[in-house]
């Protein structure tokens, strides 16, 4: 036999066959990119929605809560109080001032232009604020306040008395300038979360009162109804201790805001407050949920819409805001007869996803507005749902 060589014992690879592996390499690393590309959109994409599904959640609970105390002044609300001869409802705000103090409207909104039930509405990449009317007309007062609003979506301004308030336990001073006593003990519960509030309302079974107080004593419990920035009239009510119940006053409006630094749109609230003997303020603008793209609203009224009448408990129109507020005159008893809001926000996902893409072709709808979004690669959907106005259920 022939003796292998040195040359055929270390022989290796030839050129052919070190191409078909770096073929046979390149294919396994491209499947590898495949699938982790496949995983980072799918990730992503999971990711994009449970965030909408959270932010749909807090969107919807923020503004169900308000929603629902619109009415709220004592264990009488507003319908009932401004149905009787005289009303019963007062207040020692100038009826003709800052439309934040406009107790005896507990609930009004705004509708934007051209976003009625069957109007088509395109969201743009990058939204526009500050552009666009509404009916009724935004109050200049609302307008500086709002000044991130996002065009195409609606406003709603809500004013009320907090949940929880406290037995008054002293009324003091004069009958047309009163000075009310409570538990100092309960001070918390009167403030509930504002630093130095200053808009009260008192209420008892028959009468309630909204005013600004010149003087507030957290320690002592006592809030002193005299002369203040906001107060243009005195007391015509008497409250008797044990009987009445002391509120902080509440005027808050919601919108939908852009944030040109994060490049987000939230949900938005400005408080209107003003501390004891100060002037009204608008406080900062609250991004209280990111990610809502659009807001609209529509309102049922009820059946009986004469102020000389009772309600009758039964919602059976349902229009925007330009509707109710052209339903009869004065506007403000239309929005009295408000019992219901059905709420439609248009949700989307903070970062891109290709994937996203998929939903393109399904239909963005929110009370009636088919919406046209964007293709930025963010997942959008729609969340709606209809908000009794517990406090005016069946006219109580």
């Amino acid at each position: 036999m022939r003796a292998m060589s040195s040359r055929e014992r270390v022989r290796g690879l030839s050129l052919i066959e070190l191409m078909i592996a770096m073929v046979i390499g390149l294919v396994l690393l491209l499947g590898l990119m495949q699938v982790f590309a496949a995983s980072r959109t799918a990730s992503r994409l999971s990711e994009g929605l449970a965030r909408v599904q959270e932010n749909g959640r807090f969107a919807m609970d923020f503004l169900q809560r308000d929603l629902r105390m619109a009415g709220h002044f004592g264990c009488v609300n507003d319908q009932s109080h401004n149905v009787q001869s005289p009303g019963s409802m007062h207040t020692t705000f100038d009826a003709g001032g800052h439309p934040a103090l406009d107790f005896m409207q507990s609930i009004q909104g705004f509708e934007a232009a051209d976003t009625k039930p069957g109007d088509p509405l395109t969201l743009s990449a990058t939204p526009s604020t500050g552009g666009i009317e509404y009916t009724p007309a935004l109050p200049t007062e609302y307008a500086a306040a709002l000044t991130n609003r996002v065009d195409g979506s609606d406003i709603v301004a809500l004013r009320f008395l907090v949940p929880d308030g406290v037995p008054v336990t002293v009324v003091g001073g004069t009958d047309d300038k009163p000075v009310f006593n409570f538990d100092s003990s309960r001070w918390a519960v009167l403030q509930s979360g504002v630093e130095a509030p200053g808009l009260f309302g008192v209420a008892d079974c028959l009468t309630a009162t909204m005013f600004q107080a010149s003087a507030v004593s957290g320690s002592a419990g006592t809030v002193t109804f005299e002369s203040a920035p906001n107060n243009t009239g005195s007391f015509t009510s008497l409250y008797t201790p044990g009987q009445a119940m002391l509120y902080r006053a509440e005027s808050v409006v919601y919108y939908i805001g852009y944030d040109a630094t994060t490049k987000q749109s939230s949900l938005y609230r400005v408080r209107f407050s003003a501390k004891p003997g100060e002037a009204l303020a608008a406080g900062t603008p609250e991004a209280l949920v990111e990610g809502v793209r659009n807001m609209q609203l529509l309102y049922g009224q009820d059946r009986s819409l004469s102020a000389a009448s009772p309600p009758t408990g039964y919602i059976d129109r349902q229009g925007t805001a330009a509707d109710v507020d052209a339903s009869i005159t004065p506007a403000a008893d239309a929005w009295r007869r408000v019992g219901s809001v059905q709420l439609g926000l248009v949700l989307e996902s903070p970062d891109p996803s290709a994937a996203a893409q998929a939903n393109a072709d399904a239909a963005l709808t929110a009370m009636g507005v088919t919406f046209t979004a964007p293709t930025d690669g963010r997942f959008r959907t729609v969340y709606q749902t209809t908000i009794a106005v517990r406090n005016r259920l069946y006219g109580n």
